[in-house]
């Protein structure tokens, strides 16, 4: 008898220990619960012990969650409608706060983080353009929420790691007025550029046709300038010829003008016989 009541003992004694131990894993947090109210948090990873029938332990996963929203419909300071796609990653900071909050439920914690960013987003698209936040602000605009919304999380004891816009789709209706006002910047930008063009030609132009100008006057000169030294040089070869042998230079001459008369083909002429030109058909032997 004594036997079997040591036995039970010792099963009891087991259920009581293998009761009371419970474990947390590195990607866990706990609580520890006595009739309903919480007696501690924030267990470290390992293997602790509670009171068998009077504490109950909940854990909690403290890794990265991500919560990937609805593309959500934002309206810019334009009035023009996109839909947004981002999500958000967070984790759990403070357990004791979270529970509290959302009475351990991650469904919860997941409606009014969502809620936050979807007003902290809206706000931010509505005092943009859809070019800033298209292109120009984008990574402004994320950095906002992270911070501003995180501050909120807080006090739910979660901690928002970062917001991402995955993509901004435009409605129907808004890329046709988008492309309207391209199509009309692309024609100013290429308007202005033919403007330019003109301008461009039009002083290249006269560049060229100045220095067209400028070559030819100077080419004029030059040659001028040629022209006179050649006849300045010649004249000094006739008169040097003709102070050398004067006698000569006139039959010289003579003979040049009788040579360029009977090169053509005409073979009728009509002069004077007392002309100077038949000199020395008159003394072929000279005077």
């Amino acid at each position: 008898m004594k036997k079997v009541i040591l036995i039970v003992i010792v099963i009891i004694t087991g259920i009581l220990i293998v009761g009371g131990l419970f474990t947390v894993k590195e990607t866990e947090t706990a609580i520890k619960f006595q009739l309903g109210r919480i007696t501690q948090s924030g267990y470290e990873p390992g293997l602790h012990f509670k009171t068998p029938f009077i504490n109950n332990v909940r854990k909690f996963d403290k890794r990265i969650l991500t919560l990937d929203m609805p593309p959500e419909q934002m309206n810019t300071s334009e009035q023009k409608y996109v839909d947004v796609d981002y999500f958000v990653k967070w984790r759990i900071i403070d357990v004791e706060k979270y529970y509290l909050a959302t009475k351990g439920n991650e469904s919860v914690a997941r409606s009014r983080l969502a809620q936050s960013l979807r007003d902290e987003l809206r706000a931010a698209f509505s005092s943009r353009t859809l070019q800033q936040v298209v292109s120009e602000e984008r990574a402004e605009i994320m950095e906002h929420l992270t911070i501003t919304a995180g501050d909120k999380m807080e006090d739910l004891g979660m901690q928002i790691i970062d917001v991402r816009i995955k993509q901004i789709e435009l409605m129907d209706s808004v890329v046709h007025s988008v492309f309207e006002r391209m199509e009309t910047q692309r024609k100013e930008v290429a308007n202005k550029h033919r403007s330019q063009g003109r301008e461009q030609e039009e002083i290249i132009r006269s560049e060229a046709d100045r220095n067209r100008k400028v070559l030819l006057a100077e080419a004029q000169r030059d040659a001028d300038k040629v022209r006179g030294e050649g006849d300045a040089k010649s004249a000094e070869i006739y008169a040097s010829a003709y102070n050398r042998d004067q006698e000569f230079y006139a039959f010289y001459r003579s003979l040049a003008a009788y040579e360029k008369s009977f090169s053509g083909n005409g073979d009728t002429m009509v002069l004077s016989p007392d002309s100077d030109y038949f000199e020395y058909f008159k003394a072929p032997k000279g005077k």
